[in-house]
């Protein structure tokens, strides 16, 4: 089974109940959503999927992803979505690589959007909506700046998608504008 975009809400607050983790998932499923239409793909599977990426981590998280396999496969959902979950801590905590488009996506902008909320938090707008790359760019190369955001796995991820680290990070934004007034941003 595919969980439909409320049956995915409603496991993942099962699970998670920091705001901080319900508002980064949410900004994920954003991402996913806009990287799934420019890509011509199945946007509400790319949503759920970026929505359920860190089902596990509040209650787990020493078995990150790992867990979020079992708990995923205890409910009955499709292996698109708990592979597609899991993948995304490649090299981290599970030795899963992203092999689709949707999982190299999902590795490659979840700790992106971790990055863009410390930026646009630090702006006087305290928002992504005149958030620029130039902007996240230079903070970026900064790596005391969000010092726990992986810049290295970002750029691995960049390259398995084929695509340039700005425009990676220009689309991104873009994603997270759609859903900015849902998480805050």
């Amino acid at each position: 089974m595919i969980p439909s975009r409320e049956q995915a809400w409603t496991l993942l607050t099962q699970y998670n109940q920091d705001a901080h983790l319900l508002n980064h998932a949410k900004a994920v499923e954003g991402v996913m959503r806009h990287f799934a239409r420019l890509a011509g793909e199945d946007e509400e599977l790319w949503g759920v999927v970026g929505l359920l990426h860190d089902l596990d981590y509040e209650k787990y998280p020493q078995e990150h992803c790992k867990k979020t396999l079992e708990i995923l496969d205890q409910a009955g959902v499709d292996a698109v979505v708990s592979r597609g979950c899991a993948s995304h801590g490649h090299g981290v905590c599970i030795d899963l690589p992203p092999e689709s488009r949707m999982e190299k996506t999902l590795f490659t902008i979840d700790e992106l959007t971790g990055l863009i909320t410390a930026v646009a938090i630090m702006r006087p707008s305290k928002s992504v909506m005149d958030l620029e790359l130039k902007s996240v760019k230079k903070k970026y190369k900064t790596r005391a700046f969000a010092a726990g955001v992986d810049r290295d796995l970002i750029e691995k991820g960049a390259q398995m998608l084929e695509m340039p680290l700005d425009t990676v990070i220009e689309e991104t934004i873009l994603g997270m504008r759609e859903v900015a007034q849902e998480i805050g941003l």
